[in-house]
């Protein structure tokens, strides 16, 4: 039975390669297609079951998009995406996130130089080729170059991006639940661990057949190529070049495997040892005892961390960093869960230019979420085309207070996301910025300033009585976009002397600040927010993410504000701009 998020997930693709074929990132027929996308995911019915004149009546559906649809449901192919992944093959695809390049210029790069994946273009830049084009130049060859350094993209191995990579491992996992025989299905290995990049894909499979499992599975449509084939282990190729190892086991070994594969290599080298002082093995089937193979445990992951003398260690931390001491002795630190959380503080409305959902449906969801309080933090003036003036945001301050009444558990502040300008100055005034209730300032742009005056900006942002924290500090956008430059220690050191938080931003593109922050911010007074960004209602669900990454940084849970009870986070916000005005 074909699924509406199969058919969801193809017009995603078919979005994606329309703007190259198209040659703008704002191709109408790519945004057709993305309304599409999401129209199809929320239907309450099958589209499966729709006939033509059925889709065209649903809106978001257009005739060619329900031709489509019919095409797919009766055939399983789809003519437009075979031809557009013929004409724009993965590394193509690569080559285009390259930034300063986008799908126009790479499309002329590949027609006058044959430069078709991000390694020809490295070698076309060492050839000086590139500025001989026109519209490119001397200067275009320099700030490519630069941004394929700053990605990490100029090695050999190129890796994904966790937001392509967890969307891929979602879809995949969700689609071998169907297959019959199939018990569990679970990704693992470095995307389980959160790694914010993945070299493949590791999914494990409990079946009750491995054999028709593994015949099936090669047959599954997002299947673009079979690398090897087996009972055990499958190895594909999606349509997007992305590498997906499947492994199938029986249902009593799933522990087992699934610590064996989640890794990291080094956390399991550490728990083989503590196996043999043992006199005991740990494998990928189970722990048992060396000499008369009894197996002491393999059900679950609980149960043999539990025969080793442990506790339960979260995938994130598993990377031989303290953790397994911190487990044999019962300490490790105490991580946030998502349950933790108490308030979302980045929230945007249908008021920001690129908000989707009016403030009611906003503040619906964060009560459905059992959430004590939310900060609407639409984009402020100075941000071209989405920023909001001072009269619309005057008039959403007194919406909120008439709304106030009709929600009596929630908090609901009113905020705004400010632009962090060159020189670290704000939006607004600051008699009128003062009369927000919360602010989290951001930079959108200056992405390439040199460090000293790119750290100068922020910590006089950071400086600013009315800003309460920082969003996306580091300004990334995984694999797309790479972080700016900017002096760590100085930063912590200013959040320390102004208590402004820095925000875990939950995006899966964005994941800001990185681990590698919040590691450095270990045993310092910092304070952390994790916040959603979200733009519609079901992107307040992605402080999912944030909590994975304030894991993967270890950062304990009452240094992050929003979890603390609505009445000691409202205290602490009014006397900061008590004591700062």
């Amino acid at each position: 039975m074909v699924t509406n998020s199969e058919i969801a997930d193809l017009f995603e693709e078919l979005a994606d390669l329309t703007r190259i074929a198209d040659g703008s990132s704002q191709s109408f027929r790519a945004r057709a297609y993305q309304a599409a996308t999401k129209t199809i995911r929320h239907l309450p019915q099958p589209v499966a079951d729709l006939s033509e004149p059925q889709l065209r009546g649903i809106s978001g559906i257009g005739k060619s998009t329900a031709s489509y649809i019919r095409e797919y449901v009766e055939t399983g192919r789809l003519s437009r995406l075979d031809s557009l992944r013929k004409q724009y093959p993965p590394d193509f695809q690569e080559l285009v996130r390259v930034p300063g390049l986008g799908p126009k210029r790479a499309v002329t790069l590949r027609d006058a130089l044959g430069v078709d994946s991000v390694d020809a273009l490295i070698e076309a830049l060492d050839a000086r080729s590139v500025r001989e084009l026109s519209g490119f130049g001397r200067k275009t060859e320099e700030n490519l170059r630069r941004s394929i350094e700053r990605l990490g993209w100029s090695g050999k191995e190129r890796r994904t991006p966790i937001l392509v990579a967890m969307k891929e491992a979602q879809r995949l996992v969700n689609d071998l639940k169907t297959l019959p025989g199939v018990d569990r299905v679970a990704y693992a290995g470095s995307l389980r661990r959160f790694r914010e990049t993945v070299a493949d894909l590791d999914i494990l499979v409990a079946t009750s057949d491995s054999g028709v499992t593994a015949r099936l599975l090669r047959d599954r449509s997002w299947v673009g190529s079979v690398l090897a084939a087996g009972d055990t282990k499958t190895s594909v190729l999606t349509h997007s070049g992305l590498q997906v190892d499947i492994r199938m086991v029986p249902k009593h070994q799933w522990g087992a495997a699934l610590l064996y594969f989640t890794g990291s290599k080094e956390h399991n080298i550490r728990l083989r040892r503590l196996a043999i002082e043992q006199e005991w093995v740990l494998s990928e089937y189970a722990l048992y005892h060396s000499e008369t193979e009894e197996v002491i445990a393999q059900q679950t992951e609980q149960d043999i961390y539990r025969a080793l003398g442990m506790v339960w260690v979260p995938p994130p931390i598993r990377e031989d960093q303290g953790e397994v001491e911190e487990s044999l002795q019962g300490r490790l630190p105490d991580l946030v869960k998502e349950g933790d959380l108490r308030g979302d503080l980045h929230v945007h409305t249908d008021m920001s230019g690129d908000g989707q959902e009016p403030l009611q449906a906003i503040l619906d969801k964060a009560v459905a979420k059992g959430l004590e309080y939310i900060a609407i933090t639409d984009h402020a003036e100075d941000l071209a085309i989405n920023g909001v003036g001072r009269e619309a945001m005057l008039g959403q301050r007194h919406y909120i207070d008439r709304l106030r009444p009709e929600y009596p558990t929630l908090h609901i502040l009113h905020g705004a996301e400010l632009n962090i300008g060159r020189d670290g100055s704000l939006d607004y005034d600051q008699e009128f910025l003062m009369d927000y209730d919360w602010c989290v300032a951001s930079v959108h742009s200056y992405f390439d300033l040199p460090r000293e005056e790119q750290t100068a900006r922020v910590i006089t942002a950071m400086a600013h009585p009315a800003v309460d924290v920082i969003g996306h500090l580091q300004g990334r956008r995984i694999g797309r976009r790479p972080p700016i430059d900017l002096d760590i220690g100085a930063i912590l050191e200013a959040a320390e002397l102004t208590g402004t938080a820095l925000e875990i931003n939950s995006n899966l593109d964005r994941l800001d600040v990185s681990a590698e922050v919040l590691l450095q911010a270990q045993g310092r007074p910092v304070l952390f927010v994790i916040s959603s960004d979200a733009h519609d209602t079901g992107e307040m669900d992605q402080t999912a993410w944030g909590v994975l990454q304030a894991k993967r940084g270890r950062v304990v849970r009452d240094r992050i504000a929003n979890t603390w009870p609505a009445d000691r986070f409202l205290d602490w916000t009014r006397t900061r701009r008590a004591t700062s005005s």
